[in-house]
Formats: structure tokens, sequence, C-alpha cells
């Protein structure tokens, strides 16, 4: 597949606000385009797409951790943050990316995983070295343990991929790490630390990176005393309506964002975060205030159930919500975290509960197409940003029967082989051809570092384009018109009545969108279509899992 010419009507937006209505494509570099032919998507292979990019009608890219890593965690160990992990290539191809990015009109956001580091770092390999109470040792959170002979972990507290959060040196203290043990935590309570990544967000922003993502933003402060919380197991908001939780969401960290916005705001092009940050109700608007972050990752969308009650309860919550502070919403259907939508919204149960624990359950791919194309057109329709994961763009669903030799994702091994963890939503993109790897790689003989399915070739760059009805070009065309309708752009929204089971709202000066979720068809409103995920019907009716936006006569 050659790559079309970019047709964007507009130029990305200009200003200081382009954030507030960008649409964003995320980047796993891992598994986006291969430019050497080792099996491995790089920045070769990113560079040679970006007029595929540009032709989507995107804004920015967000692009996953790039730098050098052992890749214990799929790049968040990151063991050098000022430089570009070999397998993907190198400094000076970053440059040449950012650049090329931004003739295309496309911003450049990276991820910064500030929480921990690799335990390859030379910062922790120099901890290992010290002895205990050492200023090496203060960089991180290092303490001994409970018990008579210190064997005990120095409290009860859960890792997200199974197991203690604590890992015992060899000479008898323990180290924190809330992920795995590969990835201990800093202590943010060190100046040093702070100083450390002020300089890494100058270094990026010095090279024309436009923003950042910033991973796991709630967790980076621990209450000092360590106490323990006495749960069964680890949740991303353990006692989710405990004040003072011990190492999620604590007022410390705001003076961390407060002086990294001060940073983004001393550069002309000011530059931009978004954080994620899994937090109680209402406590989100605290990390978007006017001089900390930008904007915040909407999980609450992302794992609502596909029914309008619910959708509209989520939706009318986060613009109320994050209006108090004057932030944007930002809407999200899928990650490299989560299981695909597609597959999600084929189920019985369309929702998120516990994440990465739904897999096996059975789905209906043809159901949660159609549904996904309805969920990204109501997606693209509200005001604020949205973020596209790359692939949903093709309706690529989650491939969950990878072979077990093929999991790489750390959750399998800790798990104890119980929870086969995120692979499946980060299988390598399909682009030509009717056999793997599907034109990811330069080489045809490459193997992937996770296997595609066969079943790909229908869903490649190459068939979507073929395809006039295609969710590719379902994706474009609503991308076409946030850009060019009037009534797409600010922030102006409002809800109109409509029957049980579906959504209406207007957006400017007549643009309507509306959303069958009900199990039946519902009038259609008397006004024009402009486009909709699906078929509409010949007698003015709204069919079940479909929307469709309408321009008022």
């Amino acid at each position: 597949m050659s790559n079309p010419t970019p047709t964007n009507d507009t130029a990305t937006s200009a200003g200081d606000s382009w954030w507030r209505s960008a649409a964003i494509y995320q980047v796993y570099i891992r598994s986006f385009a291969d430019g050497d032919g080792d099996g491995t998507g790089d920045i070769a292979g990113l560079r040679s797409r970006l007029q595929y990019l540009a032709y989507l009608g995107i804004d920015a890219i967000w692009i996953n951790p790039w730098y050098p890593s052992p890749l214990a965690d799929g790049g968040y160990d990151v063991s050098d943050y000022r430089g570009i992990h070999p397998t993907y290539g190198t400094l000076d191809e970053a440059r040449k990316l950012i650049t090329e990015a931004h003739e295309l009109g496309l911003r450049v956001i990276l991820d910064i995983v500030p929480n921990h580091t690799s335990d390859q770092h030379a910062w922790f390999q120099e901890a290992l070295a010290a002895a205990p109470g050492s200023p090496e040792r203060e960089r991180f959170i290092f303490r001994d343990g409970k018990g008579e002979d210190g064997s005990l972990p120095p409290n009860d507290w859960h890792a997200a991929f199974g197991g203690p959060t604590w890992t015992r040196t060899a000479d008898g203290q323990w180290y924190l790490h809330l992920f795995a043990p590969e990835q201990p935590d800093l202590n943010w309570d060190n100046p040093e630390v702070r100083a450390e990544f002020e300089s890494v967000l100058r270094f990026w922003f010095d090279l024309g990176v436009d923003g950042f993502r910033i991973d796991v933003a709630h967790g980076m402060v621990k209450d000092p005393a360590l106490p323990d919380q006495g749960l069964m197991e680890f949740s991303v908001l353990a006692a989710e309506g405990q004040e003072n939780h011990p190492h999620w969401d604590r007022a410390e960290i705001h003076d961390i964002f407060r002086n990294w916005r001060a940073i983004a705001d001393s550069y002309e092009d000011r530059r931009v975060f978004v954080a994620e940050a899994h937090v109680r109700p209402g406590r989100m608007p605290d990390y978007l205030r006017p001089d900390e972050l930008h904007t915040a990752f909407n999980f609450d969308f992302l794992k609502c159930a596909l029914e309008a009650d619910k959708l509209r309860e989520v939706i009318d919550r986060t613009i109320t919500d994050l209006a108090t502070v004057g932030a944007p919403a930002t809407w999200v259907l899928s990650n490299h975290d989560e299981t695909r939508h597609v597959t999600r919204y084929g189920r019985a149960h369309t929702g998120v509960t516990t994440p990465m624990r739904d897999q096996g359950h059975p789905s209906d791919l043809a159901l949660g197409t159609r549904r996904a194309r309805a969920a990204a057109l109501l997606m693209l329709a509200l005001p604020g940003s949205a973020y596209i994961y790359q692939g949903e763009e093709l309706g690529l669903y989650e491939v969950e029967d990878l072979p077990e030799s093929a999991l790489q994702d750390p959750t399998w091994e800790r798990s104890g082989h119980t929870i086969r963890g995120r692979d499946g939503c980060r299988v390598p993109l399909p682009w030509t051809g009717d056999t793997p790897p599907f034109g990811f790689s330069t080489s045809v003989s490459a193997t992937p570092w996770l296997p595609q399915p066969e079943e790909w070739k229908s869903y490649t760059a190459e068939a979507n384009q073929a395809d006039r009805a295609s969710m590719l070009q379902l994706y474009r065309s609503a991308l076409r018109l946030r850009r060019t309708n009037p009534n797409l752009r600010g922030e102006d929204f409002r809800w109109l009545d409509s029957p049980d089971g579906t959504l209406l709202f207007e957006r400017g000066n007549g643009l309507l969108c509306a959303v069958n979720l009900s199990d039946q068809p519902t009038p259609l409103p008397d006004a024009s279509p402009l486009l909709a995920s699906g078929p509409l019907s010949k007698d003015g009716m709204l069919l079940p899992d479909t929307t469709v936006l309408l321009n008022r006569d």
C-alpha cells in the first residue's frame, strides 16, 4: 500500500489551545510499523507512515515509550530518559521524525514515566551498590523489613502485576515497586529526583516535542510512613472512598505538576500535558487547574458500558466537573492497556469491570463492530479532544488466542499464568497483502514480535482504503467533519429529548448527533444526515447500534 497524499482540509489548529479539541492518535511503537525488517516496530517505520496519519486527519501523535529499556514492561521500565532504544532507532532519527511530523501539521506527544525507572537504570544500579541510608538509595524507596531478622516486607501493599510491592536486596533491605520488581519506584520527596525530571522535560521540549502523557500521574507521591492497607489484592483505586490513600492521588503531587506547568508555559509555543490518573470521583479537576496539567484521560468513558443512560451520566459528569476549572473533556475508547473495544462491545457486558480480567468471555465481533462504529462517531462528535488507539480505525479486535509461548506482558508471569495480560491489544498492525506480516515489516520474511491472525487480511489499511463503507473511511469522514464543520468547533453542547435507550444532542447552531443503543428502531430527527455509522432506514428510522450526525435545514 502506498502512502496516500494527505488531504487535511485545514492546518493543525494554531495557537496555545490546539489541545482543547485535538484528535490524537496513539502509536504503540513496537507494533505500528517495522522499518528495518527485524519484526519490531521502530522510528523508521513510523516515519514511513506519517502521511497515512495525516491522510487519516488527526492533529497529533502520542508515542508510547521509545527510550532505552530492558522491556520488562513494554518500555515502561526506562533505563535512560534521554535516549532511544536501539531497536527503535537513534536520537537523530527521532529529531527527523519530529521535524517531518511538524511539516505535515502533526504535533508529537511522548510518554514520560516518572513513578518508576528500570532496575537497569544507572541510578538504581548505584543504589544497589551503595549502603543503606546513602544518597544513592534516597532516590528510591528502600526500607528495612519487619520481623526480628527483617525478613518480612515493610508493609502489605500489593503490586499491579501481582504479588507484593517489595523485593529484598542482597544486603537485607527492601525496595518498593508498585508494578513489577524490574520497576523500582522513585522517591519524589527527594529534590534530586524532581530536578532530574524537570531536566528531562526540557531536554525533549528543546528537541521540539509538543507535550507529554504522564504515566501513573496519580501514584508518584507516597505516604512516608508507608502504612499497611489491609487489602487482599491490588486495585487501581483500592479503598476508593479513602481520603488519604498511602500511594494513590495524594495532595502533595500537585506541587510537582505546578512546577512542570511552569516549564511547559516557558516555551513560546507552549507545551502540553495529559495525565494518566485513576482518581476518585470528583478529584480529576484538581489535576487540571489552570496552573497544573492541561488534560487527563477519561477512563470513566472508556470503561462505561455502551448503554445510553450510563453514557449520558459519564458525559454529563465529565463536562460539568471539568468546567469548574476551565478544562476540556477527553474521550477515549481503547488503549494499550485495555481490551480493544470491538471485542468488548460484542460481549453481553460491554463495560470494563476489572482491567485485564474480562478475557475469554464470548464476543460477537459483527455486533461489536457495529457498536464500535456507533461509539466512534459519538466520541468524535463530543466537545473536547479524542484519542484514537492505533488500529481501531481499521476495526481491529482483541487477539485472545495468542499462544502462551508468545505472551510477554509481565502480568502473565506475575499472576501465575492466570491472567493473560495486555498483549492481545498490542499485536502489530496489518497494512497490506493477504498473509502475515501484512506489510508491517519491510521484510516479507520477518516474524513480528507478536503473531498476527491470518484473518487480519480483511482488516489491512489497504483493504480498508478500498472499501467505501470501511471503518477507516468512517474515521476519515468523521475527522474531516471535526476539522471543517464550524458547529463541531468550540465546546458548545446541549442535550435534546430522545426516547429511552437513545442519545440526542446538539453542537453549535444546528448540528445534531443521534445515537440509538436500544434494541428497536427509533425515529430520526427532522434534519439532513451528514454521516452515519451504519445504514439508515428508508422510512425515517434510526436502526439499533447506529449513530448519525445531522444538520438542521
